[in-house]
């Protein structure tokens, strides 16, 4: 039998048979985690105040057997994330952020990888808590979350001959090929290519987006056209590479398409 004790941070919870619950947790030592909880809905005691969304918890873990379920033993809630929870817009945003990475981290792989996944989705809850959200800041942190997970797309080479896109350009517009995950140069692309046409600023921007630290990215210069283009990569790649729809998404877009009125109003 193998403990565990580490941080980690409340993805999903369910509740199974009468009395346990089942948590999906992500931690910089396993990544995603499902686990259960023994008891947790009728002790009172067991657990009080902690298995719930965007929670980040104390926890200990048993982990039995490969084949068998990890086992929850303790858990104690560091922060609640009460920043999100009072604002509308920005807890629909980090529902989103935190279903995405439900949905896409790889089951108990630990290592660097899982580190950096933790401190991504922790750096992105902490902006999130305290930005009000548009679709600037949903491209730049989805972006983010994105690269974490290993399944960002290409922004500067072609995906076809390696070639900077920015050699040889002759207009500020690239070709952006979603099936194969990144943009075309000029001697590449083909007419019957699907492809979608990008500002060559709105790549240069995204890949500085993934440089900056979290909290200077209120710093990064994306007008509205670029943002647009953004959020339309960002969607159209996610809906071809990741193959489903979120069930936070609409529920985002409906908190964005109103911050987006009153901005115009």
């Amino acid at each position: 039998m193998q403990t565990l004790d580490t941080q980690a941070l409340v993805l999903r919870v369910v509740d199974f048979g009468e009395s346990d619950r089942i948590a999906h947790l992500l931690t910089p030592a396993t990544s995603r985690i499902t686990v259960i909880a023994k008891g947790a809905r009728r002790s009172k005691r067991r657990f009080p105040g902690t298995l719930d969304l965007l929670h980040l918890l104390a926890v200990r873990i048993e982990r039995r057997r490969p084949t068998s379920m990890a086992r929850l033993d303790q858990a104690r809630l560091l922060d609640a994330g009460t920043a999100l929870r009072t604002h509308p817009a920005r807890f629909a945003l980090a529902c989103y952020l935190v279903e995405l990475v439900g949905r896409l981290a790889p089951e108990a792989a630990g290592g660097r990888d899982a580190q950096q996944l933790f401190a991504v989705v922790g750096g992105a809850l902490r902006i999130a808590a305290c930005r009000d959200p548009d679709l600037r800041l949903r491209a730049l942190l989805e972006l983010r979350v994105l690269a974490a997970l290993g399944l960002r797309p290409e922004l500067r080479r072609c995906v076809r001959c390696g070639r900077d896109v920015e050699i040889g350009a002759t207009s500020g517009a690239v070709a952006f090929h979603v099936a194969e995950g990144g943009p075309l140069c000029p001697r590449c692309v083909h007419p019957a290519d699907a492809v979608l046409p990008l500002q060559r600023g709105t790549l240069r921007a995204l890949e500085q987006g993934l440089r900056l630290p979290f909290d200077r990215l209120d710093r990064l210069a994306l007008g509205a056209q670029p943002t647009a283009e953004a959020h339309a990569l960002l969607a159209r790649f996610l809906r071809f590479h990741v193959g489903f729809e979120l069930k936070s998404e609409r529920f985002l877009d409906s908190f964005l398409a109103v911050e987006r009125t009153r901005a115009s109003a």
